[in-house]
């Protein structure tokens, strides 16, 4: 199977591969320390009584956005002991947001670093703990409750530059 790409991105080389394509961690002391900032975000997708509970501050378990930021922080800080290949770099700071709508709640993480390597895993990470924190915080208001498009927003420093997701 070939390696594709979204839009507009370039497939240049499968580079977590090494001549025998055993899967291997890059080495990234050669680049230049650069500041870089990931935004990732994801949706809880959950039930109108429940968007109404978290807003008026109702849930049984406590504050749920305030659990969220907190699981996010911490995930961020511990994705290289999550994802295999990732390295382990000094995070500067990590933002999560956590605002309901009328589909559930809407998550984004902002991560930086100023490091030879990005963030957006720790981005993602971030999204993704901070979502299964809001689904524990309500899996007895809502057992159904699901966490969907999880996704990097945009995303800049480096030697590739700036990004910015187009599709909606």
């Amino acid at each position: 199977m070939e390696p594709t790409a979204d839009k507009g991105a370039q497939v240049v080389g499968l580079t977590h591969l090494d001549d025998r394509d055993n899967a291997t961690m890059v080495d990234v002391s050669g680049r230049d320390v650069t500041v870089r900032t990931a935004v990732a975000s994801g949706l809880v997708r959950t039930t109108d009584q429940v968007v109404a509970a978290i807003s008026a501050g109702s849930v049984p378990k406590g504050d749920v956005a305030a659990v969220a930021r907190i699981a996010g922080i911490m995930a961020a800080k511990r994705t290289p002991e999550l994802i295999p290949l990732c390295h382990p770099i000094a995070v500067h700071n990590v933002e999560v947001s956590v605002l309901t709508c009328p589909a559930g709640v809407v998550l984004r993480a902002t991560v930086r670093t100023a490091d030879r390597t990005g963030v957006e895993m720790e981005a993602l990470t971030a999204v993704s703990v901070a979502g299964l924190a809001v689904i524990d915080m309500i899996k007895a208001l809502d057992p159904a409750a699901s966490l969907t498009d999880v996704r990097v927003e945009s995303k800049n420093g480096g030697r590739s530059g700036a990004w910015t997701r187009t599709d909606q």
